[in-house]
């Protein structure tokens, strides 16, 4: 039999036609076109194939189950499908396949290669199919239309997913809680969520599911497979849903819309669990202590509190996780990794959601607000602490005390009181804290930084309660107030001082003669007496003093200044403890009284030197 040769690449046909056909690959001639969106092709059965695609003619149909086809090769492949022995088995995995040729495409995701390499950008594929979907991104070519609303899609699998969100109709109804499903195998998948039955069991681990699905993506925990890759970005993924999310990053679709404030998502369990926000409803529950939850997952997280349960575990240092994104944020601790930055400031950052949280810091934006007192916040988390101030919900308790705390970090840091725990260390001066914002306000003492300034007077501050503390002075705001007497006071620490008076409390004691007192600075200063220290010296003359305010009116020698002027004889005093001293001679008060006697003065130290009366009757 003549055959005809390439003289280019010397492959031979039987018929010259063929011939010819062939030599147009060789000068990239391509007669062909399609009429409807100008596609070229070398070959007119190519052409036939692609143009079934606008048309949906599907001339090939399965004898067993009836799905059609319109190219041959799809039909092929699709009947392989139905012919269960599988000789050809992954040596790596286990997997069978039915041919060779699948089960060498397969080895390529436990070998990583990919042979199939774009012209255009040089980006690599495992697979040829994928390569040829992901060329559309340079051509912008999109065959595949839906009939319902006209849009257009670049791969099959997109218009796929699309198609189904126009089937709205879900005829079978649970009657327990009334969602509803297109088929009725779904519904059936479904009830198991209510009965809790779990018949298909792990041969490795023995944990049980509810769903054939949910078993094979929990086996392939075990095997490390990830069998879905996206045809874009070529990201691979353990579970087909995960790479259907995925795709709409790519798309921008976002099909689910919020009735209530319009927001939109790719995902309809977000919009169900988003639409909670705003109803507040919490339809999880915990079996052991009936918290109420507004999603599973915080559910499953939950449960692990009570099991104490950690199965994510650190390859680096073995520290335990509840949460694998837990353990992933844990390992960039490791990596030093940090993948966003700050466009203002350039602070980097080792998650997104941190990167706008801390963006706000620079617009002022506050988007989370109160409900109750209409208080904004630039933090979703900081909305939820302040939340829990209109409830008094503290669900944290300290396990050595019983503590509670509303906030988990409030208990982390209660809890190095008990371990005596300081894990954050000055690199400067070695002195260490248990708390991170400690440090850095520490590390301020060496740099002399004082960035917080009160609007008021300009005076600055380092940290910046102290900036709250001192704005109240111009405020004259008290917010605390004491239930005996109902004294009011600036700061929570002075009340807590205050209350003791009542109380008659003394916590602090000195080791050296055993002297009690109720405020920790009276028995710093006490414990002078029997050192003898005097800390505070006066830059004019050097005398020096025990206690700070001491020398502050020492120092009035000098400068002969008298702000305190009394408001009936105008006398001038340097002091004001020692102008309140001269009302006294005005009021006639005597508001110090004897314990033993009863006898009244007006005068502290008058008091003082009487009681030497009744000290020295004891001693005879």
């Amino acid at each position: 039999m003549k055959y005809f040769a390439c003289d280019i690449c010397g492959k031979e046909f039987y018929k010259k036609g063929q011939l010819n056909q062939h030599f147009l690959i060789h000068k990239k001639e391509k007669l062909f076109s399609c009429e409807v969106c100008s596609k070229e092709f070398f070959y007119r059965s190519h052409l036939n194939d692609h143009y079934r695609i606008h048309t949906n003619e599907k001339p090939y149909s399965c004898d067993i189950c009836g799905k059609r086809f319109s190219q041959k090769g799809y039909f092929s492949y699709h009947s392989q499908l139905h012919k269960k022995e599988k000789s050809f088995i992954c040596n790596i995995c286990g997997k069978g396949f039915s041919l060779n040729r699948y089960l060498s495409s397969h080895y390529r995701i436990h070998t990583k290669e990919k042979p199939y390499s774009c012209d255009s950008c040089n980006k690599q594929y495992s697979h040829k199919s994928h390569l040829n979907d992901h060329y559309r991104i340079h051509t912008n070519e999109k065959p595949y239309s839906c009939d319902i609303c006209g849009k257009k899609f670049s791969q099959k699998g997109y218009f796929s997913y699309h198609s189904q969100l126009h089937k709205k109709e879900k005829s079978f109804i649970c009657n327990i809680c009334g969602k509803g499903f297109s088929l009725k195998r779904y519904l059936s998948s479904h009830y198991r969520i209510h009965t809790k039955e779990k018949p298909y069991s792990c041969d490795s681990c023995n944990k049980q599911y509810s769903h054939k699905s949910d078993l094979n993506r929990h086996f392939r925990s075990h095997t490390s497979e990830k069998p879905f890759s996206c045809d874009i970005c070529n990201k691979q993924f353990s579970v087909k849903s995960s790479l259907n999310r995925h795709f709409r990053t790519h798309m921008n679709e976002k099909p689910y819309s919020c009735d209530l404030c319009c927001k939109k998502f790719a995902r309809q369990e977000n919009l169900i669990q988003h639409i909670r926000s705003h109803t507040n409803e919490k339809p999880f529950s915990c079996d052991i202590c009936n918290k109420q939850f507004a999603r599973k997952g915080y559910l499953t997280e939950h449960y692990r509190t009570h099991k104490n349960e950690k199965p994510y575990s650190c390859d680096e240092c073995g520290k335990r996780f509840i949460e694998k994104r837990y353990l992933n944020k844990h390992y960039r601790t490791h990596t030093n990794e940090m993948n966003y930055s700050c466009e203002v400031c350039g602070k980097e950052f080792i998650e997104k959601r941190y990167l706008n949280d801390h963006f706000r810091t620079h617009t002022g934006e506050k988007p989370f607000s109160c409900v109750i007192c209409n208080k904004k916040f630039s933090q979703r988390s900081h909305l939820k602490m302040h939340h829990r101030t209109h409830t008094n919900e503290k669900p944290y308790s300290c396990d050595v005390c019983n503590k509670q705390f509303s906030c988990k970090s409030y208990l982390n840091k209660h809890f190095r009181t008990h371990t005596g725990e300081k894990p954050y260390s000055c690199v400067i001066c070695n002195k260490s804290f248990s708390q991170t914002g400690d440090l850095n306000v520490h590390y301020r003492i060496h740099t002399n930084e004082k960035p917080l300034t009160c609007n008021e007077c300009g005076k600055q501050f380092s940290r910046k309660r102290n900036l709250k503390y001192h704005t109240r002075t111009h405020t004259k705001e008290k917010p605390f107030s004491c239930d005996v007497c109902g004294r009011e006071f600036s700061l929570k620490s002075n009340l807590n001082v205050h209350s003791r008076i009542h109380t008659n409390e003394k916590p602090y004691s000195c080791d050296v003669c055993n002297k009690r007192f109720s405020q920790k600075n009276d028995l710093i200063v006490h414990s002078r007496i029997h050192t003898n220290e005097k800390p505070y010296s006066c830059e004019v003359c050097s005398k020096k003093f025990s206690i700070k305010h001491n020398l502050n009116m020492h120092y009035g020698t000098h400068t002969n200044n008298k702000p305190y002027s009394c408001d009936v004889c105008t006398k001038q005093f340097s002091q004001r403890s020692d102008l309140k001293m001269h009302y006294v001679t005005h009021t006639g008060e005597k508001p110090y009284s004897c314990d033993v006697c009863y006898k009244q003065f007006s005068y502290k130290s008058s008091l003082y030197k009487h009681n030497l009366i009744h000290t020295n009757e004891k001693r005879l």
